[in-house]
């Protein structure tokens, strides 16, 4: 709240990010126990600065995950910034960040992919997802879906299906297995209690679709897979917020790393 403001308005293309969740995680400089009125009505504050910052075709994408005993946060996040008088954006894709899964194969086979935190409980379930909000000014920005897109499974359906131009290569949907990279020592490769994966943002620069012309914002940029993602897709402008000077000069060592 102190820096946003001095960025210019309509400066930023793209906003990728992951604010805190509320959930008392123990972040380093950051007391993530407020009151939930208290903290939504700070989301919206900060909030209002991106929308002031970004262009009218912008995207913001808002992750946000959940706890078991509280899955409702996510959601009324999202509501304050889309409903009533005061709203900022509208809602315009939802996406399902799969961190792990379970899959059978056509010939019947089991495999599970990814990773999760395991959860000791009688009532709940282990959590292997987080959500992905994609929020816009108007919801009619377009979107490159094919930049973010997979191959098809069944090729005869490139020539069956006229939308495909011949072209290898069909939108994704609305859910992202994106799993976190394997890591030997949380301390030293992942110092940081919250962190999301390069390739998240990554996904969300592709789909966003102006490439190397994207101006790219992070305002809480935590150890700084944003800043990595954005120098891997080349990206021509990153600005990113960070409190903590400890998790600053950690992104400042992994881009001075080669990209992978």
């Amino acid at each position: 709240m102190k820096v946003l403001p001095t960025l210019a308005e309509g400066s930023v293309d793209l906003v990728v990010t992951s604010p805190p969740y509320n959930l008392g995680i123990n972040y380093r400089s950051f007391d993530d126990t407020a009151g939930r009125a208290e903290f939504i009505e700070w989301c919206k504050a900060w909030a209002a600065e991106l929308k002031r910052v970004l262009t009218d075709d912008g995207s913001f994408f808002l992750n946000v995950g959940a706890a078991p005993a509280n899955p409702l946060m996510p959601h009324q996040i999202v509501l304050a910034f889309t409903e009533g008088p005061g709203a900022l954006f509208t809602l315009q894709n939802t996406f399902h960040w799969i961190k792990s899964i379970t899959v059978e194969t056509r010939g019947g086979e089991q495999i599970s992919a990814g990773h999760f935190k395991p959860i000791n409980s009688q009532r709940f379930v282990n959590d292997c997802h987080e959500y992905v909000f994609h929020l816009t000014k108007s919801g009619n920005v377009k979107l490159d879906r094919r930049a973010a897109g997979v191959p098809y499974q069944d090729k005869s359906n490139i020539a069956r299906w006229g939308h495909t131009g011949g072209v290898d290569k069909r939108c994704r949907g609305n859910t992202w297995f994106i799993p976190y990279d394997t890591i030997k020592s949380r301390e030293n490769d992942r110092p940081h209690p919250a962190s999301f994966p390069i390739a998240l943002v990554e996904q969300c620069i592709r789909l966003h679709g102006k490439g190397e012309e994207t101006r790219l914002l992070d305002p809480f940029l935590g150890i700084g897979s944003s800043a990595v993602a954005a120098k891997r897709q080349g990206v021509k402008e990153f600005t990113g917020i960070e409190l903590d000077d400890y998790y600053l000069s950690v992104t400042k060592d992994r881009l001075e790393e080669p990209v992978a």
